[in-house]
């Protein structure tokens, strides 16, 4: 599969793991969100030369026969980094991330400098009331909202990940990069007053 060519608004990514270590590495997928909404879902296996676990397999439906001849975490880093490289990316939950540093540093790569952002994050600015009522996560949020992918695939995740975005955004009727901005703090009233000097 061919990487989508941009421009792009944001890429969402997800990833799925043969076993618990994070490293471990054995899907990943990107969803390249177009300034029209349009959305383009990569994925690829990766092999990550090692074990996979029973529950993981049930989980993914990936095994040792499926990433047979795979790329490895090196080689599909070195294809999709300079295209996540300039993009703000999604990850629904911190674990994606924390995978992909996890695997840099089993293989000895440095850490992608890449501008995350957490769709978990974005979809409680837009519907707080699933706070206690299901959650934010991405279960919750397919029916819910209506989303329709198929749960633990990575490119399909992805995807999901780019529609509580996209979703958010028409929402709260704010652009990604003010939902992701850092909310502005009001100041207190006496220390506000406590600066107002008096006339003399």
């Amino acid at each position: 599969m061919s990487l989508p060519a941009g421009p792009f608004r944001f890429i969402a990514l997800d990833v799925e793991t043969a076993n618990a270590d994070a490293a471990s590495l054995c899907q990943i997928g990107l969803a390249c969100v177009r300034h029209d909404g349009a959305i383009e879902v990569f994925s690829t296996l990766i092999d990550p030369r090692q074990p996979f676990a029973p529950f993981n397999v049930a989980l993914h439906g990936i095994g040792p026969a499926k990433v047979r001849g795979a790329p490895s975490f090196p080689e599909v880093l070195a294809r999709i980094a300079p295209l996540l490289a300039p993009q703000i990316v999604i990850q629904h939950s911190p674990f994606d991330r924390g995978a992909i540093h996890r695997a840099c540093h089993a293989h000895d790569l440095p850490e992608p400098g890449w501008h995350w952002a957490d769709s978990v994050q974005i979809a409680r600015r837009a519907w707080p009331e699933f706070s206690g009522n299901g959650g934010h996560g991405l279960a919750h949020l397919k029916q819910a909202l209506g989303l329709e992918f198929t749960h633990h695939d990575a490119g399909e995740d992805a995807k999901a990940a780019a529609m509580v975005v996209l979703r958010a955004e028409a929402q709260t009727g704010l652009r990604l990069e003010e939902l992701i901005a850092p909310a502005r703090r009001a100041r207190p009233r006496r220390v506000a007053a406590a600066l107002v000097r008096p006339r003399t």
